[in-house]
């Protein structure tokens, strides 16, 4: 049977992939009190295969960085204690797991924050969208707190120690999210960023304080354990830029002096998270100057994503929905089968369950 360019194994830095599809990032909202819970060991063990790449949902770095409830965090002790039996459990299926290292910055409210304080931020603009990224959930944001140049500091600090309690607990890797209008995102694009000091204006400054993220976590847990997720082209949480491709370009060079493992950028057609457009917009100016590997994500199926690998426009495609609602998606790429359809109803429920952990795998008739 010849083997489909998806399924085709890929060496990515020292780690042996025995295909390319990739689990993406997906805040599922089930991790209670900002903590890891035991039911996710087999959501991610599901959805584990030997040599297979997971990345891990949004976690917070620190007690300023969560945007929404039940999401996990990796910035206490007893959240890295939590995450050790969900990382092991894919270790022991032979698959390769990163953590998605995460600040929402203003895309956050009050109730998120400690002591009820205002979210922070590169500005003190409000995000104006009276929708959540998925462009359904209704959402009032507050006002965010503009934050100090030692702050900012402070913040990479946080960002770094993170990147090590993720090694703590077992992971082989994080991955940095830059991207979907949070934190990191918020600074480098000028639709948002209106600071007028060395974190703001020009697009060498709108990229410092992200790019110093960057350099701490790979001089804590070495570059060959780091990637990164950018999406110069949306405009998740009002964060647009008026020149994404100059953005783009200029993150994947700066990250090649980084040295890091990957980048992983969402495609520009998607105008939501759920929605895409036609666009004449592309990433491959981007794939072609980045050195590392190549992940692109953003509604493919197995068509387009065998496409996108063959003529090289990709080296790895990552799945949200489609491997959310079919835990043996590679399996089923493979046999070129039917795909489960998925729930929007139960993506985000607070269920351990129902819209988590109780798609079928496929059964071949017999």
């Amino acid at each position: 049977m010849e083997v489909i360019p998806l399924l085709a194994p890929y060496k990515m830095g020292s780690f042996s992939l025995s295909h390319r599809v990739v689990l993406a990032p997906m805040s599922r909202l089930r991790s209670y009190n900002f903590v890891a819970q035991p039911h996710s060991v087999l959501y991610y063990s599901q959805r584990t295969t030997p040599g297979g790449f997971l990345i891990g949902e949004a976690s917070g770095i620190s007690e300023t960085a969560q945007g929404y409830p039940n999401t996990p965090g990796i910035w206490t002790e007893e959240q890295v204690v939590a995450w050790k039996p969900i990382v092991h459990a894919v270790h022991e299926k032979g698959g390769i797991f990163f953590c998605q290292l995460w600040h929402a910055g203003r895309a956050s409210d009050h109730c998120f924050q400690p002591d009820g304080q205002p979210p922070i931020s590169c500005t003190d603009k409000p995000i104006q969208a009276k929708t959540s990224i998925d462009g359904t959930t209704e959402a009032n944001f507050p006002a965010p707190r503009r934050l100090t140049i030692p702050e900012i500091t402070q913040v990479v600090n946080d960002f770094r120690q993170a990147a090590r309690n993720a090694i703590e607990a077992g992971f082989d890797g994080v991955e940095i999210h830059g991207a979907n209008g949070y934190l990191i995102d918020q600074f480098l694009k000028d639709q948002v960023n209106d600071r007028t000091d060395e974190c703001g204006g020009s697009l060498e400054n709108r990229c410092r304080f992200p790019l110093q993220v960057v350099k701490a976590v790979a001089d804590e847990i070495g570059a060959d354990r780091v990637g990164v997720r950018l999406s110069p082209f949306a405009d998740y949480n009002d964060s647009a830029d008026s020149n994404p491709e100059a953005l783009g370009l200029y993150m994947v060079e700066s990250l090649n002096k980084y040295g890091i493992l990957y980048c992983h950028m969402i495609e520009p057609r998607m105008i939501t998270q759920f929605e895409s457009r036609q666009t004449k917009d592309s990433l491959l100016p981007m794939r072609k100057t980045f050195k590392g590997t190549f992940i692109v994500a953003g509604g493919y199926n197995r068509e387009d994503g065998n496409e996108v690998v063959a003529r090289d426009g990709a080296d790895l495609v990552a799945f949200g929905r489609l491997f959310l609602a079919n835990p043996d998606l590679p399996r089923r790429f493979e046999l070129n089968a039917a795909l489960n359809k998925y729930d929007r109803n139960t993506f985000y429920s607070h269920d351990p369950a129902v819209g988590y952990t109780d798609y079928p795998f496929f059964q071949i008739d017999t």
